[in-house]
């Protein structure tokens, strides 16, 4: 038997080191996070997307009373996007949330769903799509979906 080990490589920011098309982002989800629709968990998720043909989408959680029927942001977000401009290429992804009213004390990660959305997203387009995890003081920068996804499922 032999041992093998998975990592990952990302950066952790400030918020002041963000580019200014990435505080565009962060500052669209800040708004955006009150669309949230989220009675049952009180837990706000706003997801931010930048396409290559210099458009934003956002979208936000929406839960519903049969748990199952709700959808996260980023869902909410990919989906709007690809049906919206289908041929458009997301270069990144910005993703926060809120719960009692603040910014989430560490960056939050896209549930399992939403991780096989992005990458199909990603495997769709070819060319990777950069996630950025927003936390109170500081952000997760990954370079690709697929570092989030060491064993991933992709094609039959």
């Amino acid at each position: 038997m032999e041992q093998k080990e998975i990592n990952i490589k990302f950066l952790q920011l400030k918020n002041t080191e963000l580019s200014d098309s990435e505080k565009h982002l962060y500052k669209v989800a800040n708004n955006e996070i009150k669309n949230s629709y989220s009675p049952y968990s009180q837990f706000k998720v706003a997801c931010v997307l930048s396409l290559d043909n210099g458009e934003s989408v956002a979208g936000t959680n929406q839960e519903n009373a049969a748990f199952p029927s709700g959808l996260c942001a980023e869902r909410v977000a990919v989906f709007y996007a690809k049906s919206k401009f289908p041929d458009a290429c997301i270069k990144q992804v910005l993703i926060m949330a809120e719960q009692n009213g603040s910014i989430t004390e560490n960056p939050i990660t896209p549930c399992g769903a939403c991780l096989q959305v992005l990458l199909e997203a990603e495997n769709r387009q070819t060319t990777p799509i950069e996630l950025l995890l927003v936390g109170k003081n500081i952000i997760w920068k990954i370079a690709s979906v697929k570092d989030c996804l060491p064993i991933r499922f992709e094609k039959f």
